[in-house]
Parts: structure tokens; C-alpha cells; sequence
């Protein structure tokens, strides 16, 4: 199942506090930030294909 924008934006959030957490390890800290740095780049393209949406939408409504 996709995962909204909402979801990966709460597990971007649960992401970066681990690296200020009781359970940061430094050998695990590479991976961890490559891993959030490519669900970000998801949630951007996720926003951008809404923005496109909207204008979309706008463009409708304004015919």
C-alpha cells in the first residue's frame, strides 16, 4: 500500500529525531541518512505532482 504524503512526512520527522535519540549509533548513521534522503526527495516529487494537480484543476474551473 502507498504511503500518503502525511505518512512519509511523519516517518521523515521519526527519521531525523532518531538522530538526536538515546538510540543514534554512528555506524547505522550513513545508512540512515541515505534512506531519509531519498524519502525526501519522494515527498518532493509527491508535492510537485500535486502542485501539477492543482494547477490542473485551476486551469478547469477558470475555462
Amino acid at each position: 500500500m502507498t504511503k500518503t504524503i502525511n505518512e512519509k512526512i511523519n516517518d521523515l520527522k521519526t527519521g531525523v529525531d532518531w538522530f538526536y535519540s538515546d538510540d543514534f549509533d554512528l555506524s547505522k548513521a550513513a545508512e540512515k541518512f541515505e534512506t531519509l534522503t531519498s524519502l525526501a526527495k519522494e515527498i518532493q516529487q509527491d508535492l510537485d505532482n500535486l502542485k501539477n494537480d492543482i494547477k490542473v484543476i485551476e486551469e478547469d474551473f477558470s475555462k
